[in-house]
């Protein structure tokens, strides 16, 4: 090969073995790095779209998204702009959870699931085992200690050590004048959220003085029933002497609590209802939907939409942006994934601009802030229990009423 030539030749090496030392050390953004690039981070979320009951979660996605435009609109999070790919939807199935997983992973490559809401969560060891940080509602158990997986507002379901949130005891001793001498009823679907649901409310209800004659995980969840007389003939006579109990604590999604709430009135129960999921102005819109859950107490773990503070004004303001400038009804959904994705920002914020799956950890191992509309949060605390805060509203003649406060309660120990 002629002279000229083989300095072309080995110029061109060169530049190629330059080029490619370039991109395996990548300056400050190694390619090894799944789903971050100089200038983004990518991102997905997994939540229940669709349902054979009918519920959605629809909006958390829409609360995610209102949540990474603030921060792409803000310069993004160290010179990167969020690439926030929307959310898959896993119908509520186990099988639906884990392929949803393994595409965002997979084939889409993002760094991060953020918001991941659903009643299943089979994806969980796929995601912590691939070492991605995910971000949702910690009301699986699967968010109580594993490595990669946050809940926004902690543990909700802890494991044995760990702790448990006693808003909804608490603030519903507050409405009754006191726990002592009352009785509940607790109800969910039977399923892993259900299950876990009724064992952790049954130690927090007992440990804020409560009697809890019945408490069963045991209405199909994947097929509403269509006659709740069973259910509602027991609970109706599992109070002190075969009477009544003072409130019915259902731990199951809308369309299950109208049924079952409508049942218990037409038996003529006069107690208490609540639940943690019917805090949606969207429901207000059918009569008989708002008939069913007139005078249902609904616990909140985050500020509820009438109070004024600087964090939900913000909120609202990046929801109206986000829903192209509409005053769309607010519900608990878009927190969620607002809150997940809020979460995920300031841990990866942290981190710096060497954004790892290690450097995100190290960000997260002794991360605290304050003011949030979910109260303090705390990291790896929030991987064994909850940050502790909550409120109940009341809806009341086709509007929601702030019945307690937002309020932070001590935890107690979980066994």
């Amino acid at each position: 090969m002629p002279r000229p030539l083989r300095v072309i030749a080995a110029a061109f090496a060169l530049l190629l073995v330059t080029a490619c030392n370039s991109a395996s050390s990548g300056g400050s953004t190694p390619s090894s790095v799944r789903g971050v690039t100089a200038d983004t981070i990518k991102v997905g979320g997994i939540v229940s779209m669709t349902t054979a009951s009918g519920y959605s979660k629809k909006d958390t996605d829409l609360g995610a998204r209102a949540r990474y435009d603030r921060a792409n609109a803000e310069g993004g999070v160290n010179g990167r702009k969020i690439r926030y790919l929307g959310a898959e939807d896993d119908g509520q199935d186990p099988a639906r959870n884990l392929a949803a997983a393994r595409k965002l992973v997979q084939q889409d490559e993002v760094f991060a699931v953020a918001p991941m809401s659903s009643v299943t969560f089979a994806g969980a060891d796929f995601l912590d085992g691939r070492k991605v940080p995910t971000v949702g509602w910690g009301t699986l158990p699967s968010f109580c200690g594993p490595a990669y997986l946050y809940g926004f507002n902690g543990c909700l379901v802890p494991t044995p050590g760990g702790t448990l949130n006693q808003t909804w005891p608490e603030s519903l001793a507050a409405v009754l004048g006191g726990a002592r001498g009352k009785s509940v009823a607790l109800i969910a679907g039977d399923n892993d959220a259900g299950r876990f649901g009724i064992r952790t409310f049954t130690q927090g209800f007992k440990a804020a003085g409560f009697q809890v004659p019945y408490a069963k995980a045991v209405v199909p969840a994947t097929s509403m029933p269509s006659d709740w007389s069973a259910y509602t003939k027991e609970i109706l006579r599992s109070g002190p002497g075969g009477g009544a109990p003072d409130a019915v604590v259902s731990v199951m999604q809308t369309p299950y609590n109208i049924g079952l709430f409508t049942a218990l009135k037409r038996s003529g129960y006069k107690g208490l209802l609540t639940d943690p999921t019917d805090y949606d102005p969207g429901l207000l819109a059918k009569d008989a939907t708002k008939q069913a859950l007139d005078g249902v107490h609904v616990l909140l773990q985050f500020q509820p939409f009438e109070s004024d503070s600087p964090a939900m004004r913000q909120f609202k303001d990046d929801i109206r942006k986000a829903a192209g400038g509409k005053d769309v009804p607010l519900n608990m959904h878009m927190m969620t994934g607002y809150m997940s994705a809020d979460l995920f920002l300031a841990i990866a914020r942290k981190a710096g601009k060497d954004l790892t799956a290690e450097s995100f950890q190290k960000a997260a191992d002794g991360f605290s802030d304050s003011g949030t509309l979910v109260g303090d949060r705390a990291e790896p605390k929030g991987q064994k229990e909850s940050f502790g805060c909550g409120a109940l509203v009341r809806l009341s003649k086709g509007r929601y009423e702030v019945a307690v406060p937002f309020t932070c309660y001590p935890p107690i120990p979980f066994g």
